[in-house]
Protein backbone atom coordinates (compact mmCIF):
# COMPACT_ATOMS: atom_id res chain seq x y z
CA UNK A 1 0.00 0.00 0.00
CA UNK A 2 2.38 3.24 -1.30
CA UNK A 3 -0.17 5.72 0.75
CA UNK A 4 0.04 3.79 3.82
CA UNK A 5 2.73 4.40 6.62
CA UNK A 6 3.86 1.49 8.71
CA UNK A 7 5.96 3.10 11.81
CA UNK A 8 8.41 1.75 13.93
CA UNK A 9 8.05 -2.40 14.82
CA UNK A 10 10.27 -2.16 17.43
CA UNK A 11 8.55 -2.38 21.22
CA UNK A 12 7.24 1.27 21.77
CA UNK A 13 6.19 2.43 24.85
CA UNK A 14 3.31 4.31 25.37
CA UNK A 15 5.62 7.46 26.23
CA UNK A 16 7.36 6.78 22.80
CA UNK A 17 4.03 6.45 21.07
CA UNK A 18 3.94 10.86 21.80
CA UNK A 19 6.15 10.48 18.47
CA UNK A 20 3.99 9.06 16.91
CA UNK A 21 2.41 11.91 14.76
CA UNK A 22 5.78 13.79 14.31
CA UNK A 23 6.60 10.68 11.72
CA UNK A 24 3.25 11.57 10.53
CA UNK A 25 3.28 15.03 10.38
CA UNK A 26 7.03 15.58 9.10
CA UNK A 27 5.78 13.73 5.69
CA UNK A 28 7.26 15.82 3.17
CA UNK A 29 6.91 13.15 0.03
CA UNK A 30 3.59 13.41 -2.26
CA UNK A 31 2.24 10.44 -0.70
CA UNK A 32 -1.14 11.12 1.03
CA UNK A 33 -1.14 9.07 4.06
CA UNK A 34 -4.27 7.11 4.94
CA UNK A 35 -3.57 4.48 7.58
CA UNK A 36 -0.59 4.03 10.53
CA UNK A 37 0.19 1.50 11.70
CA UNK A 38 2.55 0.33 15.33
CA UNK A 39 3.27 -2.41 17.48
CA UNK A 40 0.94 -3.32 20.95
CA UNK A 41 2.63 -0.70 23.16
CA UNK A 42 2.27 2.25 20.82
CA UNK A 43 -0.29 3.54 21.07
CA UNK A 44 -2.56 5.64 24.03
CA UNK A 45 -6.05 6.87 23.43
CA UNK A 46 -4.84 10.78 23.16
CA UNK A 47 -3.26 9.12 19.66
CA UNK A 48 -6.64 7.82 18.70
CA UNK A 49 -7.92 10.88 18.81
CA UNK A 50 -5.61 12.86 16.84
CA UNK A 51 -5.23 10.46 14.59
CA UNK A 52 -9.23 10.92 13.75
CA UNK A 53 -8.84 14.76 14.16
CA UNK A 54 -5.89 14.54 11.23
CA UNK A 55 -7.93 12.33 8.84
CA UNK A 56 -5.72 8.80 9.46
CA UNK A 57 -6.54 6.03 10.42
CA UNK A 58 -4.45 4.82 13.72
CA UNK A 59 -4.70 0.58 13.71
CA UNK A 60 -2.21 -0.51 16.22
CA UNK A 61 -1.82 -4.49 16.48
CA UNK A 62 -3.57 -5.55 19.99
CA UNK A 63 -2.19 -8.57 21.62
CA UNK A 64 -3.23 -7.60 24.94
CA UNK A 65 -7.12 -7.28 24.02
CA UNK A 66 -8.69 -8.43 27.38
CA UNK A 67 -6.91 -5.77 28.75
CA UNK A 68 -8.56 -3.29 26.76
CA UNK A 69 -11.84 -0.85 28.40
CA UNK A 70 -14.32 -0.29 25.63
CA UNK A 71 -16.79 2.68 25.74
CA UNK A 72 -20.78 3.53 25.07
CA UNK A 73 -21.68 6.57 23.77
CA UNK A 74 -24.91 6.13 25.26
CA UNK A 75 -25.37 4.56 28.54
CA UNK A 76 -29.08 3.29 27.70
CA UNK A 77 -27.81 1.75 25.02
CA UNK A 78 -28.23 -2.03 24.57
CA UNK A 79 -25.84 -3.34 22.43
CA UNK A 80 -26.94 -7.41 23.40
CA UNK A 81 -24.32 -9.92 23.67
CA UNK A 82 -21.60 -7.24 23.68
CA UNK A 83 -22.81 -5.36 26.88
CA UNK A 84 -19.87 -7.08 28.81
CA UNK A 85 -17.21 -6.17 26.98
CA UNK A 86 -18.25 -2.23 27.61
CA UNK A 87 -16.68 -0.29 30.64
CA UNK A 88 -17.81 3.13 30.87
CA UNK A 89 -19.00 5.86 28.95
CA UNK A 90 -17.41 8.39 26.52
CA UNK A 91 -18.58 11.73 27.18
CA UNK A 92 -19.97 12.81 24.23
CA UNK A 93 -21.20 16.13 25.95
CA UNK A 94 -17.65 17.43 26.10
CA UNK A 95 -16.76 16.84 22.33
CA UNK A 96 -19.61 19.11 21.57
CA UNK A 97 -18.55 21.56 24.02
CA UNK A 98 -14.46 21.49 23.19
CA UNK A 99 -15.00 20.31 19.61
CA UNK A 100 -14.02 23.60 18.31
CA UNK A 101 -10.81 23.76 20.48
CA UNK A 102 -10.06 19.86 19.14
CA UNK A 103 -10.19 21.02 15.69
CA UNK A 104 -7.76 24.02 16.58
CA UNK A 105 -5.13 21.59 18.06
CA UNK A 106 -5.95 19.57 14.95
CA UNK A 107 -5.16 22.85 12.68
CA UNK A 108 -1.80 23.56 15.23
CA UNK A 109 -0.42 20.11 14.12
CA UNK A 110 -1.21 20.47 10.66
CA UNK A 111 0.24 23.71 10.05
CA UNK A 112 3.21 22.59 12.39
CA UNK A 113 3.19 25.86 14.85
CA UNK A 114 4.62 23.32 17.44
CA UNK A 115 6.52 19.95 17.60
CA UNK A 116 3.37 17.36 17.95
CA UNK A 117 5.23 15.18 21.09
CA UNK A 118 4.91 18.96 22.44
CA UNK A 119 1.61 18.86 22.35
CA UNK A 120 0.86 15.62 22.88
CA UNK A 121 2.97 15.50 26.17
CA UNK A 122 1.23 18.87 27.39
CA UNK A 123 -2.40 16.91 26.69
CA UNK A 124 -1.53 14.10 27.90
CA UNK A 125 -0.14 15.28 31.45
CA UNK A 126 -3.28 18.14 31.79
CA UNK A 127 -4.59 18.22 35.17
CA UNK A 128 -8.04 16.32 35.54
CA UNK A 129 -9.80 19.56 35.31
CA UNK A 130 -8.56 20.36 31.81
CA UNK A 131 -11.78 19.86 29.58
CA UNK A 132 -10.25 20.34 26.77
CA UNK A 133 -7.81 17.29 27.72
CA UNK A 134 -10.90 15.07 28.79
CA UNK A 135 -12.41 16.05 25.56
CA UNK A 136 -9.85 14.76 24.02
CA UNK A 137 -9.62 11.39 25.89
CA UNK A 138 -13.29 10.82 25.07
CA UNK A 139 -12.89 10.79 21.39
CA UNK A 140 -9.95 8.22 21.87
CA UNK A 141 -11.71 6.42 23.44
CA UNK A 142 -14.81 6.39 21.02
CA UNK A 143 -12.18 5.62 18.03
CA UNK A 144 -10.49 3.22 19.60
CA UNK A 145 -13.45 1.28 20.78
CA UNK A 146 -14.67 0.79 17.12
CA UNK A 147 -11.26 -0.16 16.10
CA UNK A 148 -11.11 -2.62 18.72
CA UNK A 149 -14.33 -4.17 17.38
CA UNK A 150 -13.79 -3.98 13.70
CA UNK A 151 -10.27 -5.96 15.03
CA UNK A 152 -11.72 -8.88 16.47
CA UNK A 153 -14.76 -9.05 13.91
CA UNK A 154 -12.81 -8.48 10.89
CA UNK A 155 -9.75 -11.31 9.91
CA UNK A 156 -8.98 -9.35 7.17
CA UNK A 157 -7.94 -6.20 9.04
CA UNK A 158 -5.92 -8.19 11.49
CA UNK A 159 -4.10 -9.40 8.09
CA UNK A 160 -3.78 -6.42 7.18
CA UNK A 161 -2.32 -5.14 10.15
CA UNK A 162 -0.35 -8.11 10.31
CA UNK A 163 1.60 -7.58 6.48
CA UNK A 164 2.00 -3.78 7.14
CA UNK A 165 4.31 -4.53 10.58
CA UNK A 166 5.72 -7.08 9.10
CA UNK A 167 7.29 -4.90 6.20
CA UNK A 168 8.46 -2.28 9.28
CA UNK A 169 10.34 -5.37 10.29
CA UNK A 170 11.67 -5.61 7.22
CA UNK A 171 12.91 -2.13 6.67
CA UNK A 172 14.12 -2.30 10.12
CA UNK A 173 15.90 -5.45 9.48
CA UNK A 174 17.95 -4.26 6.20
CA UNK A 175 18.33 -1.02 8.06
CA UNK A 176 19.13 -1.30 11.45
CA UNK A 177 20.83 -4.88 10.93
CA UNK A 178 22.22 -5.05 7.38
CA UNK A 179 23.38 -1.76 6.49
CA UNK A 180 24.30 -0.22 9.99
CA UNK A 181 26.98 -2.57 11.03
CA UNK A 182 29.47 -0.10 12.60
CA UNK A 183 29.13 -0.25 16.39
CA UNK A 184 26.94 -2.72 16.03
CA UNK A 185 23.88 -0.70 14.90
CA UNK A 186 23.87 1.58 17.94
CA UNK A 187 23.98 5.21 18.23
CA UNK A 188 26.52 5.97 20.56
CA UNK A 189 26.16 9.31 21.04
CA UNK A 190 23.74 11.77 22.50
CA UNK A 191 24.25 14.56 19.93
CA UNK A 192 21.05 15.30 18.09
CA UNK A 193 22.72 16.76 14.71
CA UNK A 194 25.50 13.81 14.84
CA UNK A 195 22.53 11.09 15.42
CA UNK A 196 20.06 12.75 12.48
CA UNK A 197 23.32 12.53 10.65
CA UNK A 198 23.31 9.02 10.80
CA UNK A 199 19.76 8.53 10.13
CA UNK A 200 19.72 10.62 7.17
CA UNK A 201 22.67 8.72 5.48
CA UNK A 202 20.83 5.66 6.88
CA UNK A 203 18.06 6.19 4.93
CA UNK A 204 19.59 7.23 1.85
CA UNK A 205 21.64 4.08 2.02
CA UNK A 206 18.17 2.12 2.24
CA UNK A 207 16.70 3.95 -0.49
CA UNK A 208 19.46 3.04 -2.74
CA UNK A 209 18.72 -0.64 -1.56
CA UNK A 210 15.20 -0.13 -2.51
CA UNK A 211 15.51 1.75 -5.56
CA UNK A 212 18.15 -1.10 -7.30
CA UNK A 213 15.61 -3.83 -6.18
CA UNK A 214 12.62 -2.07 -7.61
CA UNK A 215 14.69 -1.77 -10.65
CA UNK A 216 15.41 -5.39 -10.82
CA UNK A 217 12.16 -6.33 -9.87
CA UNK A 218 10.67 -4.86 -12.95
CA UNK A 219 13.36 -5.77 -15.61
CA UNK A 220 12.59 -9.48 -14.51
CA UNK A 221 8.75 -9.11 -14.71
CA UNK A 222 9.18 -7.21 -17.94
CA UNK A 223 10.97 -10.46 -19.27
CA UNK A 224 8.92 -13.03 -17.73
CA UNK A 225 5.91 -11.19 -19.79
CA UNK A 226 7.74 -10.77 -22.79
CA UNK A 227 8.40 -14.54 -22.46
CA UNK A 228 4.60 -15.06 -22.57
CA UNK A 229 4.49 -15.52 -18.46
CA UNK A 230 1.12 -14.07 -17.28
CA UNK A 231 2.04 -11.96 -14.11
CA UNK A 232 -1.02 -10.92 -11.98
CA UNK A 233 -0.76 -7.81 -10.34
CA UNK A 234 -2.21 -9.32 -6.66
CA UNK A 235 0.72 -11.36 -7.30
CA UNK A 236 3.41 -8.07 -7.03
CA UNK A 237 1.49 -6.86 -4.46
CA UNK A 238 3.38 -9.47 -2.26
CA UNK A 239 6.49 -8.82 -3.99
CA UNK A 240 9.05 -6.63 -1.78
CA UNK A 241 11.89 -4.57 -2.67
CA UNK A 242 13.12 -4.76 1.25
CA UNK A 243 15.28 -8.12 0.48
CA UNK A 244 19.06 -7.50 1.30
CA UNK A 245 20.30 -10.85 1.53
CA UNK A 246 22.31 -10.21 -1.66
CA UNK A 247 23.68 -7.34 -0.39
CA UNK A 248 27.23 -6.62 1.26
CA UNK A 249 27.08 -3.78 3.23
CA UNK A 250 30.61 -3.79 3.89
CA UNK A 251 31.74 -3.51 0.37
CA UNK A 252 33.65 -5.57 -2.06
CA UNK A 253 37.51 -4.78 -2.41
CA UNK A 254 39.43 -5.92 -4.62
CA UNK A 255 43.56 -5.83 -4.52
CA UNK A 256 45.30 -5.88 -8.51
CA UNK A 257 48.31 -7.75 -8.71
CA UNK A 258 51.38 -5.93 -9.89
CA UNK A 259 51.39 -7.28 -13.16
CA UNK A 260 47.31 -6.34 -13.81
CA UNK A 261 48.81 -2.57 -14.93
CA UNK A 262 50.89 -3.79 -17.20
CA UNK A 263 48.19 -6.11 -19.11
CA UNK A 264 45.85 -3.45 -18.69
CA UNK A 265 47.70 -1.01 -20.32
CA UNK A 266 48.97 -3.54 -23.20
CA UNK A 267 45.56 -4.08 -23.99
CA UNK A 268 44.99 -0.48 -23.96
CA UNK A 269 47.36 0.04 -26.98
Amino acid sequence: MANALVSNKAPCSPREALYVLDGLMENNTILRLREHYTDTHGFTEHIFGLCYLLGYSFMPRLRDLADQHLYKMDRQADHGCLNPLFHGVAGTHLLREQWDSLVRVAASLKNRTAPANVIVQRLANASSSDRLAEALTALGRIVKTIFVLRYLSDPELRYRVQLQLNRGEARHELAGRCLFFANRGEFRSGDAEEIMNKASSLSLLSNAVLVWNTLQITEIVNQLRAAGHTIAAQDLARVSPLMHSHVIPNGTYRFPDEEEPERMYAAAS
